[in-house]
């Protein structure tokens, strides 16, 4: 069996979070940022990632999978070419369970595919889940540990499913969650079921970073694109603090950019506030 590690005490959690709320940079309410489309979502994104990556080439980003980030990863590739990228680190969200870490739609896959390859990243530096059924009870202590040891993350990006779950945490999730295994919802199976040759293919159980853990990191980055993400967005930027609304977490953190489009916009009731707080942004704020 997987050895057990040491995880940050409840003490060194609460100083993070106290350093992350002191830092310069301090928002105290999620910026929302309504686009024309995916590719600008992914362009204006791409953007920060790469400004930051100069600033700090060993940045640890938080890496989500799924369709919504990849106008982010395919943005990336000509905003840092001739970069030196050897340095980035790089956590996935999560992982699905009792998959094959070699089928092509294991999250270890998928990021090999979309972010790893195309950027020139170095495969040791980008860690995945462990979801494999030997040791899976103690993956998430493992996880952690590894997150803990890089110093934390820097930028995590996010995408949010249709019943309001980030990462894989689905409603009910607590917000204290660490990194654990978790059975999906049959809506979030059915969501997935199109990466998959049969619905029965999508697995029960998924190994995620918990809500906790996310909110941990420095920045966060929720991406929405479409008219089905419009209810579960909405819920999360304006609607109240719910663990039945995993993404309305985000609300807890004080450094959330939230990039959407217009049809995933459709159903915020400050839209409007939101167009004119960010045409008069000050330059100085950045993303």
């Amino acid at each position: 069996s997987s050895p057990r590690v040491r995880l940050p005490q409840r003490s060194e959690r609460r100083s993070s979070a106290l350093k992350l709320q002191t830092k310069e940079r301090f928002f105290p309410m999620a910026e929302v940022i309504i686009v024309p489309g995916r590719e600008a979502g992914g362009k204006l994104v791409a953007s920060e990632i790469a400004r930051r990556i100069r600033a700090t080439p060993d940045l640890v980003l938080g890496l989500a999978t799924g369709s919504t980030p990849l106008p982010v990863y395919q943005a990336l590739v000509p905003a840092l070419a001739g970069v030196d990228l050897s340095t980035v680190r790089g956590f996935a969200l999560d992982e699905y369970v009792g998959l094959d870490p070699a089928h092509p739609q294991s999250y270890r896959s998928v990021i090999t595919r979309e972010v790893v390859e195309p950027l020139g990243l170095d495969p040791a530096r980008i860690r995945v889940p462990d979801g494999r059924l030997d040791g899976v009870a103690h993956a998430g202590e493992i996880y952690e540990a590894a997150i803990m040891d890089a110093g934390g993350i820097a930028l995590q990006i996010l995408g949010i499913g249709t019943d309001g779950h980030i990462g894989f945490n689905e409603p009910g999730s607590s917000f204290a969650s660490r990194t654990r295994v978790k059975t999906l919802t049959e809506q979030t199976r059915t969501d997935n079921a199109r990466f998959f040759a049969s619905p029965d293919e999508v697995p029960m159980h998924c190994i995620t970073q918990g809500l906790g853990t996310i909110l941990e990191a420095d920045h966060l980055v929720l991406l929405a694109f479409g008219s089905s993400k419009a209810a579960a967005l909405a819920a999360a930027v304006e609607g109240p603090l719910s663990a039945s609304v995993p993404g309305s977490a985000i609300q807890l953190h004080p450094h959330v950019t939230v990039v959407v489009d217009e049809d995933a916009a459709a159903e915020l009731a400050r839209a409007e506030y939101y167009r004119y707080a960010y045409a008069n942004k000050p330059d100085w704020q950045g993303l």
